[in-house]
């Protein structure tokens, strides 16, 4: 029997060989470099997961399948590499179906292993039966089933492939009775397709608009940090002297550090970055779908520039002009791209570079404004929250406003830090607060937009890369779908520090209620027990932090037990009740009632 090396050093069966089915899918997975695997485990797959040690692959056991997706959706985003889910047929691999659409949204490659029934058993209601291709039908790039045992290595590397090729998830359909028997097999080598900057003819025209433009705006997007092309972003901006504004939940797509930046565009991001694009002639989507929740109004500006001409850059060419009607699209790679258009416009007499020094202070002005109003921007003022804030004095004391919170979070942030943030009315607030220094740091549900993302999602990114510090931010009411993945992250050495943000409430759709429904609630409210005591009964160290300035130091002393004694460490912030702007002022309208009965009411 031959054998090869791969990548990682691990040794492969190579050439046809004699083995079982199960030996044939675990090959396949050593061949494409995995090591780790996120789920419960099953009689349905547990032949394989018998050899997994051996081959040098470690199950990670979650609390929750839901958790397990969440986790290898964080591990793929923050290695580049492929994250991998499992669980038992039915009901385990059913649990999965909203993490791997955040997965989708967040072009991971992901791929979810789904064991099935046995191929006697279906289509006659037995135990744990279900039709598991369609329930990720919508959410997954590519899809295997495995027809014949014969071919489970072959379709096994295919699933692998394609989650890289097509950027996004895949799924391996495997029925239960496959893994058994003898088969002859060959397992493939990785094949991984080579992106190039797309054609030189629309490189040229975009080349000629960015030559003549007056005021070039680069919007950079999640595909610069999924080709590492921030380097090459950089490059384009500095010949340009371009301003750069991150695309939405992207603001690890250029160094928060750089004079050039400006800081995210989207619900809660910067006024300047927002101002900036406006003032935009041309504007280079690099890497970016320009997804239409991004560019929505915010803070009272209607931003979009309605007459800039868009070059738009997208891996994907099914993207090219979807959302904003465009000049030139290219589809390319977002590194490649960028080099290319940067030679371009290597040498040449550009417009821009006329009023480069004028451009360059309008850009520190608008980033010191803003800068300035965050700061200054304590608490919330519509009549609501200082109602909320004087209730609040009474019930409890003087709890702690979230943008305070968020301002103390950000100056206390450790360097090559990664962040993972829930969905909410807070954490969504502290899109305006996260900035990076590199890629690969910043983790959200992305349009998806599902509660109980960031802590299994961070547990996955500090298992892809356990030298840099993972912190996650959650709402109490999303904590509440995901705070047992704590007895992961302490069961399994994989130290992280969760940021629970408590203010007994599911903030953003209350905001709704108060604004659209004339603060009649319903079903927003959320009396919770204490989340520290919860936390410290699932093995991890907590803090409860009431006061502004324990906010820094608290979360230094949670990171340091993190990188230095391996501890998880939870931190309860008591906090206000007071809201930011409404997450979907944009699918909200005043209600009108036709039933004689609910008049009054409204």
């Amino acid at each position: 029997m031959a054998e090869r090396k791969t990548g990682d050093g691990r040794t492969v069966v190579s050439g046809p060989a004699k083995m079982t089915p199960s030996e044939a899918f675990v090959e396949t997975l050593v061949a494409n470099g995995v090591t780790d695997i996120f789920g419960i485990m099953g009689s349905a797959f547990m032949d394989a997961m018998d050899i997994f040690a051996p081959a040098g692959i470690r199950l990670i056991p979650v609390v929750h399948e839901q958790g397990a997706a969440h986790m290898a959706d964080g591990y793929s985003r923050v290695s580049g590499r492929h994250g991998v889910v499992i669980g038992q047929n039915g009901p385990g691999i059913s649990n999965c179906v909203t993490a791997i659409a955040a997965a989708y949204w967040a072009h991971s490659p992901v791929v979810m292993i789904t064991p099935e029934a046995g191929t006697m058993g279906m289509g006659l209601g037995g135990f744990q039966e279900a039709n598991q291709l369609p329930m990720f039908q919508e959410f997954t790039k590519y899809q295997a089933h495995v027809n014949n045992p014969r071919r489970m290595a072959e379709l096994t590397g295919r699933a692998f492939d394609r989650a890289m090729s097509e950027i996004g998830p895949t799924q391996l359909n495997i029925p239960r009775d496959f893994f058994y028997g003898e088969i002859e097999a060959e397992i493939p080598e990785p094949q991984r397709v080579e992106r190039g900057p797309g054609g030189p003819l629309f490189a040229d025209e975009a080349a000629e608009l960015l030559a003549n433009a007056e005021f070039p705006v680069i919007l950079s997007g999640g595909g610069v940090v999924m080709a590492d092309a921030v380097e090459e972003c950089r490059a384009l901006a500095e010949r340009l002297g371009a301003p750069v504004v991150n695309s939405y939940l992207h603001n690890d797509s250029f160094p928060a550090s750089h004079p050039l930046w400006c800081g995210p565009l989207g619900y809660q991001g910067s006024k300047a970055a927002m101002k900036l694009i406006s003032r935009a002639d041309v504007v280079v989507a690099l890497g970016s779908r320009l997804g239409p929740f991004g560019t929505l109004p915010q803070h009272g500006m209607d931003y979009w520039p309605k007459n800039a001409k868009i070059i738009q850059i997208d891996a994907d060419h099914r993207m090219l002009g979807l959302v904003k009607k465009i000049s030139v699209g290219i589809c390319g790679d977002a590194k490649a791209a960028a080099i290319a258009l940067t030679q371009r416009l290597a040498g040449r007499d550009l417009a821009c570079d006329h009023t480069h020094a004028q451009r360059a202070e309008t850009i520190r002005s608008e980033k010191d404004a803003w800068e300035t109003e965050l700061s200054e921007w304590t608490h919330e003022r519509d009549p609501f929250s200082l109602d909320m804030i004087a209730e609040q004095a009474q019930e409890d004391g003087n709890w702690l406003h979230p943008r305070q919170v968020l301002r103390e979070l950000e100056k206390a942030m450790p360097p090559h830090v990664m962040v993972s943030t829930d969905i909410g009315n807070i954490n969504s607030v502290a899109n305006s607060y996260l900035r990076f220094e590199e890629p690969r740091s910043f983790l959200a549900p992305m349009s998806f937009g599902n509660c109980g993302y960031a802590l299994p999602t961070v547990i996955g990114a500090k298992a892809a890369a356990p030298h840099r510090p993972a912190i996650a931010y959650a709402g109490d009411g999303a904590w509440g779908m995901s705070m047992g993945e704590i007895m992961t992250a302490v069961r399994h050495d994989i130290p992280v520090t969760a940021v629970v943000f408590h203010n007994r409430q599911w903030g953003a759709e209350k905001k709704n209620q108060v604004d659209f429904y004339n603060r009649r609630f319903v079903a927003g409210e959320l009396d919770n027990e204490s989340f520290a005591g919860i936390a410290r009964a699932m093995g991890a160290d907590v803090l409860v932090v009431d006061q502004l300035d324990q906010v820094g130091p608290a979360l230094r002393q949670a990171v340091d037990a993190q990188m230095n004694d391996g501890r998880t460490t939870v931190l309860e912030i008591m906090c206000t009740r007071e809201l930011g702007d409404p997450f979907r002022r944009d699918a909200l309208s005043k209600p009108v009632r036709f039933l004689e009965k609910y008049q009054d009411y409204v």
